[in-house]
C-alpha cells in the first residue's frame, strides 16, 4: 500500500526509470494520497476510453505525484517527470506546500521556497495548486497565499474552485450550486476553476461540456467557458475536429472571446514552463485563433498594461478583459 502512495505511473515518465520517493513519517505520512485517487470513475465522472481519458487522468496522476513529492520533501524529483506533465506535478507540489504551511502556521514559507526554487518556471501551476490546498483543508483562499505573486495569487481562487468542485461534484456540477464566497468577482474566478473541472468531468467531450454549461445561469457561463478554454489547451484530450466543435459551441453561447482568453492563459503558462506539448500547439490556433506564442503574448502584454503593482481581484479581472480585447483586435484585423 505504501508503494502505491509514493510511485508515479509509467505515464508520468515515459521511457524513463520511474522515480521512487522516500518514505515519510508522522503528519506527512497521514497527508499522503493514493495514486488511485486519479481514477475519476470513482467520482462518477463521464469518462470516454482512449486519449481523452488518458489526458485528464494522466494530469491528475501527475498532480498526485507532485503532491506526494513535496510532502516527502523531494520536490526536486518532479524534474524526473516527463516534461509535458511537470506543470501538473508542480500544481500538486503547490497544494502540498500550502497544506503544510497552513497546518504548521509558517506563513507561506514552503510555498514561497517552491516558487523561488524548483517551480520558478511554473507560477500558474503552483498558484492553482495553492488554491487546491486551501480547498483540501476546507478554507477560503482569499486572504491566504500572502507571500505569493500579488496578482497570480488570485489563481488560487481558480484552484480552489477546481478542487471544491472535484470533491463536491454532486453539488457544484449536478446541482449547479453557487460557491459560498465573498463577492461576485471572487465567484467569477471560482467559476473559471469550475470550468476547468467541467473539462475533466465530461472527459474532454465538447458536446457534453457545452450541454453542461448551458444548464448554468447565463451570468456564470462566461467564466465557465474561460476555464474550459484553459483546460482544453493546457490539459488536452480533444481532437482537432472536437476543438472546432468547442469553438462553435462557445460562439453560439456568445462567449467565444472567453474561450480564447482561457486558451491564451494556458499558452502563456505552457511557454513559461519551457515545454510546448503537441496538444497545446494544436489547440491554441483553433481556440485562440493564433499560434501559441502570439496568444501567450496577449496574456503577458495585458499583464504589463496593468501597470505597477496590480494586486486586487479587479486587477485580475482586468487582466482577463485586456486579453479578450487582444483577441478581438486580432480577429478584426483578420
Amino acid at each position: 500500500m505504501e508503494q502505491d502512495r509514493t510511485e508515479p505511473t509509467a505515464f508520468l515518465a515515459q521511457d524513463r526509470t520511474e522515480p521512487t520517493l522516500s518514505p515519510v513519517r508522522g503528519l506527512r505520512k497521514l497527508l499522503l494520497k493514493e495514486q488511485s485517487e486519479a481514477d475519476l470513475a470513482r467520482r462518477r465522472f463521464r469518462l470516454r476510453q482512449g486519449h481523452s481519458r488518458t489526458a485528464v487522468e494522466g494530469a491528475e496522476r501527475s498532480y498526485l505525484f507532485g503532491y506526494n513529492a513535496a510532502l516527502s520533501d523531494e520536490a526536486d524529483r518532479i524534474d524526473e517527470v516527463a516534461p509535458e506533465q511537470r506543470s501538473f506535478a508542480y500544481e500538486g507540489a503547490g497544494a502540498a506546500c500550502t497544506v503544510l504551511d497552513l497546518l504548521t502556521m509558517t506563513r507561506g514559507r514552503r510555498l514561497h521556497e517552491l516558487l523561488a526554487g524548483p517551480a520558478q518556471l511554473h507560477p500558474y501551476a503552483v498558484h492553482l495548486g495553492a488554491g487546491r490546498g486551501y480547498a483540501l483543508l476546507r478554507l477560503r483562499p482569499m486572504w491566504g497565499v500572502r507571500r505569493a505573486h500579488p496578482l497570480f495569487r488570485w489563481l488560487a481562487v481558480d484552484g480552489f474552485g477546481f478542487q471544491r468542485s472535484l470533491t463536491r461534484a454532486d453539488r457544484m456540477v449536478g446541482e449547479r450550486a453557487m460557491p459560498d464566497l465573498l463577492t461576485r468577482s471572487h465567484c467569477a474566478i471560482f467559476d473559471q476553476g469550475l470550468g476547468r473541472l467541467l473539462w475533466y468531468h465530461e472527459c474532454a467531450s465538447p458536446d457534453d461540456v457545452a450541454a453542461r454549461i448551458a444548464a448554468y445561469p447565463a451570468g456564470r457561463r462566461a467564466d465557465l467557458w474561460s476555464g474550459v478554454g484553459f483546460a482544453a489547451t493546457h490539459t488536452g484530450g480533444a481532437s482537432a475536429d472536437e476543438l472546432w466543435w468547442l469553438t462553435d459551441h462557445a460562439g453560439a453561447d456568445g462567449f467565444r472571446s472567453h474561450l480564447a482568453q482561457g486558451s491564451a492563459f494556458a499558452a502563456s503558462a505552457r511557454l513559461q514552463a519551457g515545454a510546448l506539448p503537441d496538444h497545446v500547439a494544436q489547440a491554441a490556433p483553433i481556440l485562440a485563433g493564433a499560434e501559441p506564442d502570439e496568444a501567450a503574448w496577449w496574456a503577458e502584454g495585458a499583464l504589463i498594461a496593468l501597470g505597477h503593482d496590480p494586486h486586487t481581484h479587479e486587477d485580475f479581472q482586468s487582466w482577463r478583459a485586456h486579453t479578450r480585447r487582444a483577441w478581438t483586435r486580432r480577429r478584426t484585423r483578420h
